[in-house]
Formats: C-alpha cells, sequence, structure tokens
C-alpha cells in the first residue's frame, strides 16, 4: 500500500491499520482519513481519524473497533473520552484512532496540525 507521499507501508501495524479502517467503514463512519506519523511521531507510527453523527454513534465505531482488534487478540492499551462521545482516543501502540462527534473534529483539526503527515489512500 502506499500512501499519497508514496511511503510504502507493511508489518502488523499495517494489519492494524486495515482492519480498523474496515470496523470504522463497517460501522458507517465519516470522512474516515489514515495518517501516516511515522518520523513526526515519538508515540505511534498512525493515526485513524473518524466523525460520528452523534456521540452514541461515535461510541458505536469506538466499540466497533475494539472488538475488530479484541477479535484478533490484540488490546486497546488505552480508552479515553469514551463516556462522553465526543471525542474517543483508542490507543493500539502503534496505531492511534480518534474517533469524534463532528463539530469536536473541526474545532480540533487533527489533520490541520498533522499536516506534514502523509495521507495512506484505503479506498
Amino acid at each position: 500500500m502506499k500512501g499519497k507521499a508514496g511511503l510504502t507501508t507493511d508489518g502488523e501495524e499495517l494489519k492494524t491499520v486495515l482492519r480498523l479502517y474496515a470496523a470504522a467503514r463497517d460501522a458507517k463512519a465519516d470522512n474516515i482519513v489514515v495518517l501516516d506519523v511515522r518520523g513526526l511521531s515519538g508515540f505511534a507510527d498512525f493515526f485513524i481519524i473518524a466523525s460520528g453523527r452523534s456521540t452514541r454513534h461515535v461510541q458505536g465505531i469506538a466499540a466497533a473497533l475494539d472488538k475488530q482488534v479484541n477479535n484478533k487478540r490484540l488490546k486497546s492499551t488505552k480508552v479515553e473520552g469514551l463516556d462522553e462521545g465526543r471525542w474517543v482516543l483508542l490507543d493500539f501502540n502503534d496505531v492511534v484512532a480518534h474517533i469524534f462527534y463532528d463539530e469536536a473534529r473541526r474545532f480540533y483539526d487533527l489533520e490541520g496540525l498533522w499536516r506534514d503527515a502523509p495521507r495512506l489512500d484505503l479506498d
């Protein structure tokens, strides 16, 4: 798989990215973006950013991602924001998923903050 900058990805983290992307898509997440933050971040290699149309939808997307990874016997090491459902962060070590309620996503603008990170085209 190649990112928009032509970077090739591989390994277990790629499998995790693909599983999480598919789970987000299956949960009807909006505007799913995968950023390759290798070389830009010291705590993750990839960000998956997606939106939900309500706080319950955000919580449902987060649950779907967690379930998908748990089915593969991987476990998120950290989950934050699940109770509020406005911005849920799931930390899968090298892959971090950010699930936002739409207005919170616009406010925090992670894509803008990480604009130097190549986007992976998974469609």
